[in-house]
């Protein structure tokens, strides 16, 4: 299995070397960048508000537009505090015969409190959540558009997970990850992806990404594939061959699932957990080359 999907990789990078940058891979990083703004305009998209429930709508109707099939898992969670949050998770399939899958997710919720402001009268607002939560979600959409354009020729599954920012990340931190701990707990029956991709604040402005240190520990053979894939593009200098931090994200219960996950998050940010998470920090250009760089990973 491994075989086959490096295999899968020499192919993308046969298809897509020369390219110079992320907008020269025709992702249209313009479009992702108005789709960030548009989830920001509606509001912080924090479970249970208006908001929240409008993005979650929005990103179906996107989906159902676009992908063979679309599944939304319901659920709700109990916090800490005794709050009661409606939560759903949104899984977008193309080619949903096709035995030879991979996972590519991010989590489009947004976090209550913004604990991370340099102002500490800021602290109780809302993180409107434009690189943490909407950047990925702008990426996906984008995917969509281009493999309903000319379909892939393996199966690709695009899920959007709920509740990965609501609470403390602190210790057991039982009210995070919310939604990738639920779509894990509920994997179809023998479903294997060959790999699966996390993007998580993946939009800033000129943003170099360095490999996340629990994804090198677990699952090192997909993030050489996917930093081998961003050099064969023309991203070496954007994707950089290096150890990074190690991030509690939403690969990791995917990792106790069995699944070979891997975190590609821009971090660490300044504006992480604060209020000034919002869409003047983020860039097309960067969107586009990691747009691009999920299309390599699936076109071959």
């Amino acid at each position: 299995m491994m075989r086959a999907t490096a295999l899968v990789v020499l192919a993308l990078a046969a298809a897509c070397r020369g390219g110079s940058s992320g907008a020269a891979q025709g992702f249209d990083g313009v479009q992702a960048l108005r789709r960030v703004e548009r989830q920001v305009a509606a509001g912080a998209r924090v479970p249970g508000t208006a908001a929240h429930r409008a993005i979650g709508d929005w990103i179906e109707a996107e989906l159902q537009r676009r992908a063979d099939t679309v599944e939304v898992q319901r659920f709700t969670h109990v916090t800490v505090a005794g709050d009661t949050l409606p939560l759903r998770n949104i899984i977008a399939r193309f080619q949903p015969a096709n035995s030879s899958r991979v996972l590519f997710l991010t989590h489009w919720d947004s976090r209550p409190r913004a604990d991370q402001d340099p102002d500490p009268a800021l602290r109780s607002r809302p993180v409107p959540g434009a690189n943490d939560g909407a950047s990925g979600v702008a990426v996906l959409l984008g995917v969509a558009d281009a493999l309903r354009r000319a379909p892939p020729s393996l199966g690709v599954d695009l899920l959007f997970v709920d509740g990965e920012d609501y609470g403390s990340f602190d210790g057991e931190a039982p009210d995070v990850l919310l939604g990738s701990k639920h779509f894990a707990a509920n994997l179809p029956v023998g479903y294997r992806p060959l790999f699966a991709v996390l993007l998580d604040m993946v939009g800033a402005r000129d943003q170099q990404f360095e490999q996340e240190g629990y994804s090198l520990d677990a699952a090192p053979e997909v993030v050489e594939r996917v930093w081998s894939a961003a050099e064969d593009i023309g991203l070496g200098r954007v994707f950089r061959p290096r150890r990074g931090i190690s991030v509690t994200d939403d690969h990791i219960p995917l990792l106790r699932a069995g699944i070979r996950a891997i975190d590609v998050i821009g971090f660490p940010w300044d504006y992480w957990h604060t209020t000034s998470d919002t869409p003047d920090k983020l860039s097309a250009e960067t969107l586009a080359r990691v747009g691009s760089l999920v299309l390599a990973l699936v076109r071959y």
